[in-house]
């Protein structure tokens, strides 16, 4: 479900490289330029009649397309292998047009989860509006604690769910930085069961009695209203700037939800450059989760790593903390170690808190780690990225990204 099949999405940064021409013949050396992996390869295989491109000067291309597949390894999923189709469009006959892009994926995993997820990002005629679609199918035994921030480890258990979900939202450019958006979220939830669960009444079991919520199915279905202000200049890895998106959900039974509930998720990120000649960023990101009103079913209710990207609080495996609400800080400092920008690194600490089945926060939990950031293509600063975190409780654990965190 992540977004960071690193083996695939390797192989795709490495394609696109190739196949975008520059108009000048490359100089680099490993010593005085900017390198990534690509480069690498290049001085493996020098005969070979592969060129470096430089996005700067290719040609106008309106579709690009790959078919790859991929491996990748997370605590939530151990071994988990994919087939992913990645595309780029550009809707209209204008070079200088937003790109659209198309991800699908199938997922499987060495502990019985399969994943389809098909995510979207179009740019109508002239970038007159945005859409942005968030589709899964998901068959997902995962492991689950409780709620609230003080869950020890010992009470874990499975529980089982198919999840069919459903997020489409249309952005309107109101100012140069400035989106307005309208939407419409679905989740049906069904087959959600426990297994082997710990003795007495569990926090699944307490909250769904409290809400008047079937614990085996529901619906839910709602209009999002939805702020952007994205300053960034580059998404992949940012150097400054800043991004927001609020998005506010009212799921409403007059559209099928089992019953009316709302919900708030401010998500920010800000990005300062330390230097104005050297890569030394520092960067925070601050992601909460409100319930507004009513009761979100147990499993869409805000856990660690349940983020669109699932990236919240390295150091800890996804749902390892799970409540009704959701506070959440994280800050980390990047580095290049060499010169050229082939290898660098980065070290982080987050911060997490949630509210338990009283909704009251009950705890903090924290992870601080480091990684390793390897350069995929230095055109558009896309790293591999390779971090061990160490969180409360003993929790640690390593993770792997295409792309920064946030």
């Amino acid at each position: 479900m992540k977004a960071h099949l690193i083996i695939c999405f390797v192989l795709f940064s490495i394609q696109i490289g190739f196949a975008l021409e520059p108009q000048t013949s490359p100089k680099d050396t490993i010593f005085t330029s900017k390198m990534d992996i690509i480069d690498i390869g290049l001085r493996f295989f020098p005969k070979a009649k592969w060129r470096l491109k430089d996005t700067s000067g290719f040609r106008f291309r309106k579709m690009n397309s790959a078919l790859l597949p991929g491996v990748n390894y997370s605590l939530q999923t151990n071994l988990a292998y994919s087939l992913n189709y990645v595309g780029g469009i550009n809707l209209t006959n204008n070079p200088n047009a937003n790109q659209s892009s198309l991800n699908i994926t199938m997922i499987y995993t060495q502990l019985n989860q399969f994943l389809v997820p098909i995510v979207a990002n179009i740019w109508t005629k002239d970038d007159k509006y945005n859409i942005q679609l968030d589709w899964r199918y998901l068959i997902f035994p995962q492991t689950t604690y409780g709620l609230g921030s003080t869950t020890q480890q010992t009470s874990g258990y499975t529980l089982n769910f198919t999840n069919i979900r459903s997020y489409s939202t249309l952005y309107k450019p109101v100012s140069k930085f400035i989106y307005l958006g309208v939407g419409y979220s679905f989740d049906y939830l069904y087959n959600v069961h426990e297994i082997n669960p710990v003795p007495g009444l569990t926090d699944f079991q307490a909250y769904n009695q409290l809400n008047h919520i079937s614990a085996s199915s529901s619906i839910s279905s709602a209009p999002t209203i939805n702020f952007l202000i994205d300053t960034r200049k580059n998404s992949i890895n940012p150097s400054s700037g800043a991004f927001v998106n609020i998005v506010y959900r009212n799921n409403l039974t007059q559209l099928g939800s089992y019953q009316n509930w709302q919900s708030l998720v401010v998500d920010a990120r800000k990005y300062y450059s330390l230097s104005s000649t050297k890569n030394r960023i520092l960067s925070f990101w601050t992601y909460n989760w409100f319930t507004l009103q009513g009761a979100t079913p147990y499993i869409l209710l805000p856990y660690t790593a349940g983020d669109p990207l699932n990236n919240t609080a390295r150091g800890f495996a996804e749902a390892r903390l799970r409540g009704i609400n959701m506070l959440y800080l994280e800050s980390e400092y990047r580095f290049d170690i060499l010169k050229n920008g082939l290898l660098g690194g980065v070290v982080f600490s987050n911060i997490e808190s949630f509210s338990n089945l009283y909704n009251h926060f009950d705890g903090i939990n924290y992870a601080y780690g480091a990684g390793l950031r390897i350069k995929i293509n230095k055109y558009a600063k896309t790293n591999a990225a390779i971090d061990y975190a160490f969180g409360t409780n003993g929790s640690r654990g390593i993770f792997l990204n295409l792309g920064e965190v946030f």
